[in-house]
């Protein structure tokens, strides 16, 4: 793997202190001078879901940063924020940042827990709309669900907190389980309707959540832990009133992946933003 001189790549996963689980990101601390083709390039030859990349430092704790999956960049990445965030406190000591990202500005602060680190991101300001039925058609036949799959008590609706996920909630965890999907035919849909994943969801209880991400838009099936996503989520469950004005959301993503991770979804009152907190480490 050759990468720019100027770019040292490390390797983080987020949502998980074991480093095979989780979700995988690599993390450039200085990508000023870098083209958007290179950062690219560099995403691509990782394989993950998605780098970030710090092109400029703004002020104490404040940097600009960019992120790309192997196909495209993206307008926010809730896991590689939490990453870059963990690889700053290891370098610099936990405290409070500042990232400034394409969908708007992200404050993160990474605290000291025993010998783990927990990085916490608060999202742009949120919203959710519907889902087109034929757009929910669509879905569930590249999915090869049947409408009969789906839960009645959590609709499907399109959520937003710094990138677009259509939420969809099956029926069962035996659902869930099941991923199998055309990967073409999702992907045109996506890539129509501005979806950065599927946000796949099944309720194993008042507050706790199992969850998965397919992401061809990205250049992958499956992302394994998904940050923005989960904040999207934390809005939708907020809108549909599916939990309390204040709550605290844990969210299970990447066990059918053999990458298991563990997302924390805080919501608070008198604050429509939504705040995504996980470990992390790094790999190798």
């Amino acid at each position: 793997m050759t990468h720019d001189h100027r770019a040292e790549v490390l390797r983080y996963t987020a949502f998980s202190a074991d480093p095979a689980g989780g979700n995988p990101a690599g993390v450039v601390l200085d990508a000023a001078g870098l083209h958007e083709e290179r950062m690219l390039a560099i995403a691509a030859e990782l394989g993950y879901s998605e780098s970030a990349f710090l092109t400029e430092r703004t002020g104490e704790g404040a940097y600009t940063i960019r992120y790309f999956s192997p196909k495209a960049e993206v307008p926010f990445c809730g896991h590689a924020t939490v990453a870059t965030a963990l690889a700053l406190a290891e370098r610099d000591g936990p405290g409070t940042l500042e990232f400034t990202t394409p969908a708007g500005l992200v404050p993160v602060s990474v605290v000291r827990e025993g010998g783990t680190l927990r990085a916490t991101l608060t999202s742009v300001a949120p919203h959710v709309e519907e889902a087109a039925e034929a757009d929910l058609a669509e879905a569930l036949a590249a999915l090869d669900w049947a409408a009969a799959d789906l839960d009645p008590a959590l609709p499907p609706r399109i959520a937003y907190a710094g990138a677009r996920h259509l939420v969809l909630a099956a029926a069962t965890r035996e659902r869930l389980a099941v991923l199998d999907y055309d990967f073409a035919r999702l992907e045109a849909l996506m890539r129509r309707l501005d979806l950065t994943t599927l946000q796949l969801v099944w309720r194993e209880g008042p507050e706790v959540f199992h969850v998965r991400d397919p992401f061809p838009v990205g250049g992958v099936v499956e992302d394994p832990a998904t940050g923005a996503a989960a904040a999207a989520f934390g809005a939708y469950a907020r809108e549909l009133g599916l939990v309390p004005e204040a709550a605290v959301l844990t969210l299970h993503q990447g066990a059918d992946m053999g990458r298991p991770g563990t997302l924390t979804v805080e919501l608070r009152t008198g604050d429509v933003r939504v705040r995504v907190s996980g470990t992390g480490t790094r790999i190798g």
